[in-house]
């Protein structure tokens, strides 16, 4: 049995696409995951399965939400490694890594795009695209920021979701607690 976290794009944000953690946990145990659990409101799901395959995995999970809600959400799995390899990775400063936010992206981003985005600069705001995550930070929050997930994934033309340095942490713990 191998630990896994899925990451679901944009579920209960601003009224939208409305998903209840109860019923997310349910829908994740009918294919025969284990241990589900569910992190906040925002499509954090810690669970295990035999299946190997995260691309399986995602296009499993996909299709379930699909069916019992009606309604698109992207969905990424990573191990707690992988989460763990991105988080150590960080560029950044210990400040500033505590403050900053992480873009997972589903794809790795094309090469000139990414070239091309680097270039981009707002104020109070630095960022570092890799091939599986962009490293933002700002000074002014991220409710202001010029560069948030949109603006990654249509400079970059990948899906990606975005959660911050506790998010991370938080998942990292829930993940080794099954473990």
């Amino acid at each position: 049995m191998k630990t896994y976290i899925a990451l679901l794009r944009g579920i209960n944000v601003s009224g939208q696409k409305k998903v209840p953690m109860e019923q997310l946990r349910e829908l994740f145990a009918k294919p025969g995951f284990q241990n589900v659990q569910t992190y906040i409101q925002s499509g954090n799901v810690i669970f295990q399965s035999t299946e190997k395959n995260k691309i399986d995995l995602e296009q499993m999970i996909y299709s379930s939400i699909q069916d019992h809600f009606g309604f698109e959400v992207s969905v990424l799995v990573k191990t707690s490694n992988e989460i763990k390899d991105i988080l150590v990775a960080c560029p950044f400063s210990k400040v500033k890594k505590e403050s900053s936010y992480f873009t997972l992206l589903h794809n790795i981003p094309d090469k000139e795009l990414t070239l091309s985005t680097s270039k981009e600069s707002y104020p109070n705001e630095a960022f570092i695209i890799t091939n599986d995550c962009v490293y933002f930070y700002t000074e002014t929050g991220y409710g202001k920021a010029k560069c948030n997930n949109n603006f990654f994934e249509r400079k970059l033309k990948v899906t990606a979701t975005t959660r911050n340095y506790k998010t991370m942490l938080k998942l990292l713990s829930l993940s080794a607690e099954i473990n």
